[in-house]
């Protein structure tokens, strides 16, 4: 049963000692998605967010998404262009717990709804994540994947997906070819979110103002902080994302856009790996809808390529900036 948003402020006061709740209200779709969760206005105009988990999954991702928290340090949070939230306390509750943070005002931001404006400010946002310094990851001891890791990790997809026998030659195929192509797997990690989508960006005017959702925080492949922007099917909102990406911070990255294109696709690999280990038939009838769509959308169009292609080759400056890159990610 869900938890009412009354039932929530009490938590939250029990939780934040300084906190004197003078009003509460729902957020999200009360009884649906992961966590019950409501906003409570403090006496003094503060507001605050407290989340229940639903599931020992979304208990698990809480868990994760607050060791992420404090491991973005205050100097750490200077350095980006929007808010993070800050853990206020916790109760315990029907075993498991409630947990308060600071609220990040902000509208929740829609795939659909995204225009060039915002766009630009999401990939300057995500941009400020991925110079952020690596040994902030590293310290806290949260995960640290190479790039021949992001290849292995892609390729044990590729194999299990086509295994099935149910992805489409033409689909499987592309996959191969891409994860055979070692150039394509040739980049600096850097710090990534790890779990970002459009709902994770609160905006305000046009420009970010919070990012929500740090359960996946490590040093990884930048692609994959980007590949969600693809699903967008308004002209113009991937490109402006990833030419504000480039323009903070460079295009000595020459394959980002066709991996995050791979790990766009390769999303629809993992929901059928879910149906078939799962045994969920309406599951994988969806995936298979999804794969036969992908194809007639993709494999035409030249301009989604993640094939082998020759690219031109890095001048002086454009190695020097790499190298440079890596070792201040590294620092």
């Amino acid at each position: 049963m869900a938890r009412s948003h009354l039932t929530l402020a009490a938590l939250a006061t029990s939780a934040v000692a300084e906190l004197d709740a003078v009003g509460a209200a729902p957020f999200g779709s009360r009884g649906r998605g992961d966590f019950d969760s409501a906003i409570v206005t403090g006496r003094d105009g503060r507001l605050w967010m407290v989340r229940v988990p639903r599931s020992e999954r979304a208990e698990q991702e809480q868990s994760a998404d607050l060791v992420a928290l404090g491991a973005l340090s205050q100097g750490v949070r200077a350095r980006l262009p929007f808010e993070v939230t800050r853990f206020a306390g916790q109760a315990p509750v029907g075993g498991t717990r409630a947990v308060v943070s600071e609220f990040v005002a902000g509208t929740p931001v829609s795939l659909t709804a995204i225009d060039l404006e915002l766009a630009t400010s999401i990939g300057e946002a995500i941009a400020a994540v991925h110079a952020l310094p690596t040994s902030l990851v590293t310290d806290a001891g949260l995960p640290a994947h190479s790039a021949a890791d992001a290849h292995r990790a892609s390729l044990a997809v590729i194999d299990r997906a086509t295994a099935t026998g149910l992805v489409p030659a033409a689909l499987a195929r592309r996959w191969q070819e891409a994860g055979d192509d070692e150039g394509l797997w040739q980049f600096t990690p850097t710090v990534i979110n790890g779990s970002l989508n459009a709902a994770s960006f609160l905006a305000s005017a046009g420009d970010v103002t919070g990012v929500l959702g740090w359960h996946g925080l490590r040093v990884g492949d930048p692609a994959r902080d980007l590949s969600w922007a693809l699903g967008s099917r308004r002209e113009g909102i991937a490109d402006a994302v990833f030419d504000a990406y480039t323009r903070v911070r460079g295009s000595v990255d020459r394959r980002l856009r066709q991996r995050a294109t791979l790990a766009s696709e390769l999303e629809v690999a993992l929901w059928l790996l879910h149906g078939t280990d799962t045994r969920s038939t309406e599951t994988v009838d969806d995936a298979v809808r999804m794969m036969s769509k992908l194809v007639d959308d993709v494999l035409g169009d030249a301009t989604d390529s993640i094939g082998p292609q020759t690219l031109p080759i890095l001048a002086v400056d454009e190695v020097e900036a790499l190298l440079d890159r890596a070792e201040r990610s590294a620092s």
